[in-house]
């Protein structure tokens, strides 16, 4: 099992950038498809991004951030990163990571992840 720990939120004006970051402990950080999900206030949780386990040659991205948005993984760090990039004022929102062991499908489905961290919080200024 791993503990993930997000950073790298904040304050940012529309059309700037912002890159999280998700670290994780524990063992075989290759062997978790990882996600980034988001919640706004009063809104569900929503799939981002995710990227598959082993070396992450699979990427998923939800229709909204697609071309704005890049995740990717380094496994040597045991972090996964999610490069926010034109950011809007409707990607404000809390953001966690999410992973699930050898997960090879249905990467938006938040209830494929056992493993959530604690979120990071997105804001964007108009």
């Amino acid at each position: 099992q791993v503990q993930l720990v997000e950073s790298g939120g904040g304050l940012v004006q529309a059309g700037g950038s912002l890159r999280l970051s998700c670290a994780a402990s524990g063992r075989s950080f290759s062997f978790y498809t990882m996600g980034w999900f988001r919640q706004a206030p009063g809104k569900e949780r929503e799939s981002v991004a995710a990227i598959s386990w082993g070396a992450g040659g699979t990427t998923d991205y939800a229709g909204s951030v697609k071309g704005r948005f890049t995740i990717s993984r380094d496994n040597a760090k045991n972090t996964v990163y999610l490069q926010m990039n034109s950011l809007k004022p409707e990607d404000t929102a809390v953001y966690y990571c999410a992973a699930s062991k050898f997960l090879s499908s249905n990467y938006y489905y938040s209830g494929n992840y056992d493993t959530w961290g604690q979120g990071t919080q997105v804001t964007v200024s108009s």
